[in-house]
């Protein structure tokens, strides 16, 4: 029986194994998400009172929701300018200067000055770094991730399909434990002064590890002649645009319910209750990080049930959960630290279910020429509008009209995903004899 292991008959040598895929893949997520929840934390923790100090702590908090947000909106300028570049020089020099950039960035803002000693040079330091994070994740997209999607087994691509989604829940736990750790070991003066510093230091040196680790497998001959065999070439962004289009807008959408659970149950929670019973954030942190355990788990069996119903079937019934889910969190809510408690584990049961799929299900849609890039894009823009804001725009509704109205913004998502999901299915049912990606 041939296994990923055995020769390839056309190229005549040893391709890749799918165990070294899904590894580069879980490194290659988890380093970029413990970054994303270094930054996240940091702009409850420390950003409102250390570079927002002018602020109230509302408007602090909001500021840095704001700040956090441009992240993802240079994503597609970072896609556009990195594409580039890998089709000019290839895909290593493409992945090693854009990681550099990320670390770069990253270490940066850990030098920052407060506001109080550069006044606004220190806001606009930390709105540039932030970019600068954005766009390098814009163009740190190596294709493992569809690669290891198009190898694994017809039979099993829902399990291998949540391989990349385990970076999650792995780099909130790790980015949640560090800042636990720095709060309870350092006085409130020791950690705004120097203690917040430290997670950024070693989200530069996470990065450093996984991009060795991810070069080692890009610039490889079979992992060069694997992407070629599968069409994973960035190909011109306008041509894709134009081939794509309304593709690329459905899959931008699709997965908008599960990215805005994604903040409504990790970082808007904590700004909430930061501001409203401070006393208790340790606690939601420790809260949080069992929650990324259930969310663990239930990224696993989402692969294993979306094998057995199909992606498209579990997405539609997550999108419907979290319509439910969003209804009742604001009662939830007001229950106190139980009610938190309660929300953030439900929350991230619903989150590993959705978010288990939603990567395949974006990547699915695309021509076979076009999947690398469109898939990028794709994913960009659906941080961006799913995600990207979620944590300012439900803080915002949330501090104005009560509780009631983040619940009605994560409600709004799960109908534009329902409606995405609708409209992709009509266009797939007549691709559907031609490209059997979509299972």
């Amino acid at each position: 029986m041939d296994t990923a292991a055995d020769k390839h008959p056309e190229s005549g040598h040893t391709p890749v194994r799918l165990s070294d895929l899904a590894i580069g893949v879980i490194i290659g997520r988890t380093s970029e998400f413990f970054d994303f929840f270094v930054f996240a934390i940091a702009c409850v923790l420390v950003f409102p009172a250390f570079v927002f100090s002018f602020a109230s702590p509302v408007d602090g908090t909001l500021y840095a929701f704001l700040v956090l947000a441009l992240g993802f909106m240079a994503r597609p300028v970072g896609t556009l300018i990195f594409t580039e570049i890998d089709r000019r020089f290839g895909n290593g020099v493409k992945l090693t200067s854009s990681l550099f950039l990320l670390g770069t960035s990253t270490v940066a803002i850990s030098f920052l000055p407060s506001y109080d000693q550069e006044g606004w040079l220190t806001v606009a330091s930390l709105c540039l770094f932030r970019m600068g994070q954005g766009a390098a994740l814009g163009g740190a997209w190596d294709g493992i991730s569809s690669l290891l999607a198009m190898n694994a087994p017809e039979a099993q691509r829902g399990r291998y399909a949540t391989l990349p989604q385990l970076g999650a829940p792995l780099g909130l736990m790790l980015a949640a434990g560090l800042f636990i750790f720095l709060k309870l070991s350092l006085t409130d003066e020791e950690f705004l002064s120097f203690g917040w510093r430290y997670p950024f230091f070693v989200a530069f040196a996470i990065n450093v590890v996984a991009l060795f680790a991810r070069l080692r497998m890009v610039v490889s001959e079979e992992f060069e002649t694997l992407f070629s065999e599968r069409q994973l070439s960035p190909g011109p962004v306008l041509v894709t645009l134009r081939e794509e289009w309304l593709n690329i807008i459905i899959g931008a959408f699709t997965p908008l319910a599960t990215l805005a659970l994604f903040h409504m149950v990790t970082v808007f929670p904590l700004g909430w209750v930061n501001l409203h019973a401070p006393q208790n954030i340790i606690g939601l942190m420790w809260i949080e990080i069992v929650g990324a355990c259930f969310g663990l788990a239930a990224i696993i069996a989402s692969g294993f049930i979306a094998d057995r119903i199909g992606r498209r079937s579990l997405l539609t019934i997550c999108a419907v959960a979290i319509a439910a889910f969003a209804i009742v969190s604001p009662l939830i809510l007001s229950l106190g630290l139980s009610g938190e408690s309660i929300y953030v584990i439900v929350g991230f049961t619903l989150l590993g279910l959705s978010f288990g799929q939603s990567s395949g299900a974006v990547a699915s849609g695309f021509r076979l020429k076009n999947r690398y890039s469109a898939s990028n894009l794709t994913a960009d823009l659906s941080w961006m509008f799913g995600a990207g804001f979620a944590p300012f725009v439900a803080l915002f509704l949330t501090e104005r009209y009560g509780l009631w109205m983040a619940g009605a913004y994560l409600l709004s998502g799960a109908l534009c995903t329902l409606a995405a999901l609708t409209l992709f299915r009509q266009r797939q049912a007549d691709r559907r004899s031609q490209d059997t990606s979509w299972r």
